[in-house]
Order: C-alpha cells, then sequence, then structure tokens
C-alpha cells in the first residue's frame, strides 16, 4: 500500500531534520489543539504559564499530532499538548527523539469513525466496508483505531481507498458524500456523527484493548536542557486539571475553554464531559507512565508494522517516556 510510504518517509524525514533545540530558552512554543477543549486552557488565557515558567510562552495551533511532530524537529516547537500516541510513536519510530512526560487526556468516546448513514452498515454488517473509501488522518489515533476496528471485523484494508485527511477535511467530505466513512475526534466527529454513525461505542473499543489517549511530549534535547522549565509547565497543566476534575469551578472555567477552543460553550461541555484528565499521581502509575503506556505504545507500533503503516518498531519505548519533570512538579 502507499500508506507506508507516505507516512514513514514523512516520519523519517521530520526525524533527520531533527537537530535539538536552544540550551536555554527565552520563550517556548507550545502546540494545541482548536476544538479539543482541555482545562490547561483555562490557565493559558490567565497568563499562569508565562508567569510560573518566568517567560513567554507562544502556542501554536495544530490539527494533527503529525504535524506537530514535525515541528519538534525542526524546531518551531518545544512542547506539544495533547498529542496523539499513535504519531507520537510513528515518529520515535522512525529516529525521532521525543519523550512523553505526562498523559494529557483519555478520551476513548470522543476518537472514533462514523459511517455514512445511507450506507446502513453496523457493527454487525461491517464487513461490507470492504473496498469503501474512508478519510483517515494518517499517523494518528484515528489511524490506529480504524485499523484495530478492521481488524476487529475481519476488513482487508487493501481493498479500501484510505484517503488522508485531517478530522475537519475528513467531516466535511463525509457530509458532502465524498467518503464512505470517516475517521477523527472533536468538533469533526461531532459533525461527521450528523451524517453516520459509529461502529463500536468507547467502552466497546476499550474492551478490544482500543485504549485513547493523547500525552505532553517534547524533543529529548530540550527536556534535559530544560527539566526546571518542563516541570514548571507541568504543575500549571495538573493544577488546572485538579481545578477542573475538583467540579468546583465548571462554570467557571467552561467559558474561557470554549472561547479559547472556538467552540460555544454547549459543545464544549459536551465533548469535555467525554474527557478524563488523571492527576499527576495516577499518572506515575503502573496503569499510565509506570509502564502501561510504554507496553501500549509498543503495541500500536506493532500493529502498523503488521498494517504496512511503518516499516519497523522499535524493541522498546522505554526511554521515550521520561517521568523526572512530572515527578519534580509533584514537589513545587
Amino acid at each position: 500500500m502507499t500508506l507506508k510510504s507516505n507516512l514513514f518517509s514523512a516520519a523519517a524525514g521530520a526525524a533527520m531534520l531533527a537537530t535539538g533545540t536552544a540550551a536555554s530558552a527565552e520563550s517556548i512554543t507550545v502546540a494545541y489543539f482548536l476544538e479539543w477543549p482541555m482545562p490547561f486552557q483555562y490557565s493559558k488565557v490567565n497568563g499562569d504559564y508565562d508567569e510560573a515558567l518566568g517567560m513567554e510562552v507562544n502556542w501554536r495551533a495544530f490539527d494533527t499530532g503529525t504535524a506537530m511532530s514535525a515541528a519538534m524537529a525542526s524546531g518551531d516547537v518545544h512542547l506539544a499538548v495533547s498529542q496523539g500516541v499513535p504519531p507520537f510513536v510513528v515518529a520515535t519510530s522512525a529516529g525521532q527523539d521525543l519523550q512523553v512526560v505526562d498523559v494529557a487526556v483519555s478520551y476513548s468516546d470522543n476518537d472514533n469513525c462514523v459511517v455514512a448513514e445511507e450506507l446502513e452498515i453496523d457493527k454487525d454488517s461491517a464487513g461490507e466496508l470492504a473496498g469503501k473509501k474512508v478519510a483517515v488522518p494518517l499517523g494518528t489515533a484515528a489511524h490506529y483505531g480504524f485499523l484495530k476496528q478492521m481488524n476487529h471485523f475481519g476488513v482487508d484494508i487493501s481493498t479500501m481507498e484510505v484517503v488522508n485527511m485531517a478530522p475537519p477535511e475528513g467531516a466535511a467530505a463525509i457530509a458532502q458524500g465524498a467518503v464512505d466513512m470517516f475517521c477523527g475526534w472533536g468538533g469533526s466527529l461531532r459533525r461527521a456523527e450528523e451524517h453516520g454513525n459509529v461502529l463500536l461505542t468507547g467502552a466497546e473499543k476499550e474492551d478490544l484493548g482500543i485504549l485513547v489517549f493523547d500525552v505532553t511530549s517534547g524533543p529529548a534535547a530540550f527536556i534535559a536542557e530544560n527539566p526546571d522549565v518542563v516541570s514548571a509547565f507541568l504543575e500549571v497543566t495538573a493544577n488546572a486539571n485538579d481545578m477542573w476534575n475538583s467540579g468546583e469551578h465548571t462554570e467557571e472555567m467552561l467559558p474561557v475553554i470554549a472561547k479559547d477552543s472556538g467552540m460555544d460553550i454547549e459543545a464544549t461541555r459536551a465533548t469535555i464531559e467525554t474527557f478524563v484528565f488523571p492527576s499527576a499521581e495516577e499518572q506515575l502509575t503502573g496503569k499510565w507512565l509506570g509502564g502501561g503506556a510504554q507496553e501500549f505504545m509498543k503495541g500500536v507500533a506493532d500493529v502498523f508494522v503488521e498494517a504496512g503503516s511503518i516499516d519497523a518498531a522499535l524493541s522498546s519505548y522505554e526511554s521515550n517516556v521520561n517521568t523526572g519533570p512530572l515527578s519534580s512538579a509533584m514537589g513545587m
């Protein structure tokens, strides 16, 4: 398939660009997603990151996690908030030296595939997807979920026409009848659901081992050279998550998060209610950064290799998780 050459070549090219970052940051640039509401945005808008880091934090919106990898490879971005595990795995498998520093969000119900309603295909007739056209943002969590679901249903993806589209483009395509299936997340997923149905719920996907979570990531060189900056960044993020998770500040935080996400309040509420933001303490347990995330990365990589999406997986992704900054943040 052409999926492998396109996806792996882009990742390998990004890896070759990676030459490290400035040893001492005077300002940093952080990647994030629009239409992806998270508590950190409340602190972003209020200037909490600038104050805690003692420097200007520049925020740059992206459409996909693969684009985040490329920006970190070029040195244009120092940290990426809520990068999907699959794009992280694609980049590191190609040789890009990135590290995970926290678990940003878990969201099994907010990343999925939608089949066009006129096809009347559900989980009991999913075999009929053979030969169909699907919009998938390659190398992302949505791509991984698509591969795993098609494998579960016994659909040979080599028979399908897989088109690399960012979620907003894919949502427009299924609305126009240009594709038979959409895979993506956030506001784009909600728009796609207006024109079709999901095959599996979040709980059903988790039963198949399809976990969906994002991480905060960065170039290993930047993290090593600026540990205090990264720790301070993670402390602000953790505090915002704790504030949201308490349930006592929802109405105060929601309008700010909605505006920064480019969404209305009700759409923001509907999206963020499907999210789980693990505490810093939880993130350091075996379920997450204490071993579970590393094992999951290896599983994602192996699935991508089997599907022909990347050439090879690393033998282990242990060195691509750095719990030092988060552990330090907890002590601040």
